[in-house]
């Protein structure tokens, strides 16, 4: 099988899957290692990109995908319904880079770092597929891990996590004064309700 065929294989296999796939199941399919697989792959995103393609080949830990090239996506917009976008909150935002630079960890660890419940935050995340279920702690009651998806690693642009700026200690800070406010925003709409007053949103 030449280079070329061995290119066509990995295109098509991409192509129909859709989703990320793992290098060794590409080098099962053009019957080579995955080190060779690897090395052709990276040969075919760099005539993706010099070729000014609509579609790029982006990698994710240990596995592909084929996608469109985000300067497109104004003309896919014209014929197709809009991607779906979300918004963060702080406290999801928190919640997700504790998890980030913590995983695997469990939600009391998080509860832990951030001194607030975050029982609300960790579902948003998980509905949002930013993260999932890793596992389970050895641990009484074998509470539940959680860590990021290959949706974090495409949302914030990086191939694992390996590639994450590192957290200063301005930002632990910063979290921390972030965290104390929805606790006293927390407080401040039970005391409302004590009252009979309506419940201000956080």
């Amino acid at each position: 099988m030449s280079i070329e065929q061995m290119e066509g294989v990995i295109e098509a296999v991409l192509f129909t899957m859709g989703d990320s796939v793992e290098v060794g199941k590409l080098a099962d399919a053009i019957e080579q290692d995955v080190e060779t697989t690897t090395k052709i792959v990276h040969n075919l995103m760099d005539k993706y990109e010099s070729d000014n393609r609509g579609i790029r080949i982006i990698e994710l830990e240990n596995s592909f995908q084929l996608c469109t090239k985000q300067e497109y996506y104004d003309a896919l917009i014209k014929v197709c319904s809009q991607p779906r976008k979300y918004t963060l909150t702080d406290a999801a935002l928190e919640t997700l880079s504790i998890i980030a630079y913590k995983q695997p960890i469990t939600k009391i660890e998080i509860e832990n770092i951030r001194g607030v419940n975050s029982d609300r935050a960790v579902s948003k995340l998980v509905e949002l597929g930013l993260v999932k279920e890793v596992g389970r702690l050895d641990a009484p009651g074998r509470p539940m891990l959680f860590g990021t998806t290959e949706d974090f690693l495409r949302s914030f642009g990086v191939q694992s996590i390996d590639e994450l700026p590192a957290i200063t200690e301005d930002m632990v800070e910063q979290y921390k004064e972030e965290a104390e406010l929805e606790l006293a925003n927390e407080s401040f709409s039970e005391d409302m309700d004590s009252d009979g007053q309506i419940t201000l949103g956080i």
